[in-house]
């Protein structure tokens, strides 16, 4: 292993039919380090072997072939972290199948899910961390970090809410009947392999179970005080909009008509 984590594993070396035929042929692998970057390298010392081409994996999925006849192959990865972290598989096709496997290593990345999670007071709050670096994550723990800085462990069963179930690169803590005043606050998350130890911060914040009722109440007095609004400006412009014979708006026009036919008599005895 060098300096920045790289792992080279041991042979897994597959010959069904051949072997009363071979002496033990070997793929001895390698990784040295390069200017532009890691080189892994597969070479099969036995050259008996007739090779059609190459082939390399990372995990189950191939990243080059070829076709080349030689018994040394090479695959670059341009940098050792988590992206490029997995198990590589060298094959030589051959008759039959010869494979070399080479392990790059690094420490875990944890990251949380979400580094803020929210729950209302009485129901259950989920934190979840993940961790996407090879090799998995061998142990999760789970801390409670309190407002003195002293960090509290938590494992399954704590005070008979907190609950952990951790799952090779994923782990989730579950806190039931959450309370605001004792469950609000930072929680750690720990992930550990051969090569280390890391860790993220997730906070946790716990409403109350009135906050999802404001929104709802705000409306309410909104439409309330409107309402109001309407029903004075209503109430105070009745008075002044009363019916105009009962002001003398239209009397003077019947006295007028009374006044005008009254001449008319008078000018006919005339």
């Amino acid at each position: 292993m060098n300096g920045r984590g790289l792992i080279v594993a041991a042979v897994l070396l597959v010959l069904s039919g051949r072997q009363a035929e071979c002496s033990d042929p070997r793929i001895i692998t390698s990784s040295p380090d390069g200017p532009d970057g890691e080189i892994l390298k597969c070479n099969l010392t036995d050259h008996s072997f007739q090779i059609a081409g190459h082939q390399w994996f990372k995990g189950h999925k191939i990243v080059h072939e070829d076709k080349d006849g030689s018994h040394i192959t090479t695959y670059n990865i341009t940098e050792v972290n988590v992206e490029s972290s997995g198990q590589y598989t060298c094959k030589f096709l051959t008759v039959p199948d010869l494979i070399g496997v080479i392990n790059v290593t690094v420490p875990p990345s944890v990251l949380a899910y979400k580094k803020t999670e929210h729950g209302n007071e009485g129901d259950t709050g989920v934190m979840t961390c993940k961790s996407n670096s090879y090799p998995f994550v061998e142990q999760w723990m789970w801390y409670r970090s309190s407002e003195d800085g002293s960090i509290q462990p938590l494992v399954n069963g704590t005070d008979e809410r907190y609950y952990i179930k951790s799952t090779g690169n994923k782990t989730e803590l579950r806190i039931h009947q959450l309370d605001i005043e004792k469950d609000q606050g930072e929680y750690i998350c720990n992930g550990s392999n051969v090569l280390g130890t890391t860790g993220a911060t997730v906070a946790l914040r716990v409403r109350s179970r009135l906050a999802a009722l404001w929104p709802f109440l705000g409306i309410v007095a909104e439409v309330i005080i409107l309402v109001t609004i309407i029903f004075i400006y209503e109430k105070r412009r009745k008075p002044d909009e009363a019916p105009e014979d009962e002001d003398g708006g239209s009397a003077p026009l019947k006295s007028n008509a009374a006044a005008n036919h009254e001449t008319v008599r008078q000018r006919n005895s005339s």
